[in-house]
């Protein structure tokens, strides 16, 4: 059967986070029973006209109480880092504390991660890309506390790589433990569908991709076909255009 013909895969398996600073979307979604939880980070909050990052951080724990919650530190050294985490953490029991796998001189932080994750603190790994960063990761988070190691597997695909086999092969790495693998940087919503496949745990989608996914289901080819043509007829007609 050809695949126009048939139903999306996709079998709701894997967690929907969404990932944004834009206030009104995060409480719009907080309150949707699908999406599991929420990330952010600081280049989304620059994105968002966040100036100051304690008082959003903490205005929108207001509503997202019971949801996962991820905040990033942004410190570059290990010292700062490790004092940012710290606070990051107590601002609430759903929080998991960000923190990317090298800083920006290519540096480990993953001897921090795994004393903060031994300490009990909720880790989520962030800016992963290499299997190497990916093993390490696993060796410094098992044994420790809940934690989420965010793979960017669309960045990955945008270097022109195929990521699936890498986190295929990373979910049965993480499979028993407190470790959750994330679907990082989702592109679009087939993204959705693969993470789902290969048996990841979650994935991180902006709004605009949320909202191409809820209408997944509710749409068929032909349909989109016709709804499609009948756009261009409409858009073509509007500008007055003529080839006679």
């Amino acid at each position: 059967m050809f695949l126009g013909m048939e139903k999306s895969p996709y079998s709701n398996s894997v967690k929907i986070f969404c990932d944004g600073a834009f206030k009104e979307e995060m409480l719009r979604y907080n309150s949707d029973d699908w999406v599991s939880g929420m990330t952010t980070n600081p280049s989304l909050m620059k994105k968002a006209g966040i100036n100051d990052y304690v008082s959003f951080c903490k205005e929108i724990l207001q509503s997202v109480q019971e949801k996962p919650l991820s905040f990033e530190v942004f410190a570059d050294d290990l010292e700062t880092m490790e004092k940012q985490a710290r606070e990051i953490c107590t601002w609430g029991e759903n929080i998991y504390t960000k923190i990317p796998v090298i800083n920006s001189e290519g540096e480990s932080t993953l001897g921090l991660i795994k004393k903060l994750s031994a300490e009990g603190i909720k880790i989520n790994v962030t800016a992963v890309f290499t299997e190497e960063q990916i093993s390490k990761s696993i060796e410094a988070l098992k044994g420790g506390a809940p934690s989420y190691l965010s793979v960017f597997a669309g960045r990955i695909a945008d270097t022109g790589r195929d990521p699936v086999p890498m986190m295929q092969a990373t979910v049965d790495k993480v499979k028993g433990s407190s470790i959750e693998l994330l679907w990082a940087s989702c592109r679009e919503v087939w993204n959705i569908v693969q993470a789902d496949l290969i048996g990841c745990d979650i994935i991180t989608i902006p709004a605009s991709i949320l909202e191409k996914f809820k209408k997944m289901k509710d749409q068929d080819l032909f349909s989109l076909s016709k709804e499609t043509v009948t756009s261009f007829k409409k858009d073509a007609e509007a500008s007055g255009f003529k080839i006679f």
